[in-house]
């Protein structure tokens, strides 16, 4: 099983090779991600808490990863983040609630 960070290092890995694959697309995602992350309008620990609970939704083991090593970054606390995560849950059931495995993970490898 890979680690979080391992995870991290995959998707820096699959976004250096996207830049050189396809570079107008790549760098099309990356503004908007950027424009998309500069809004002042919701907290960096909200929106962060938010895509927690998406990446969740989505089952994508690396953005849970992202996600969660974003939140404790912006200041939220695994109560904050667990909680965001069980919003996944009460709104996908089961299978994200299977999902809670790697968000217990990240949390617990990005706080040692």
């Amino acid at each position: 099983m890979k680690t979080n960070q391992e995870k991290l290092s995959e998707i820096k890995e699959l976004i250096g090779k996207l830049q050189n694959d396809v570079p107008n697309q790549i760098e099309a995602f990356n503004k908007f991600m950027m424009a998309t992350e500069q809004s002042t309008l919701i907290e960096s620990k909200y929106r962060e808490l938010i895509n927690v609970a998406l990446a969740i939704s989505a089952q994508c083991e690396w953005c849970i990863a992202l996600h969660v090593k974003g939140a404790l970054g912006a200041g939220a606390t695994k109560e904050e983040i667990l909680e965001a995560a069980m919003q996944a849950v009460l709104m996908h059931g089961g299978p994200a609630l299977m999902y809670m495995i790697p968000v217990e993970n990240a949390i617990e490898e990005f706080t040692n």
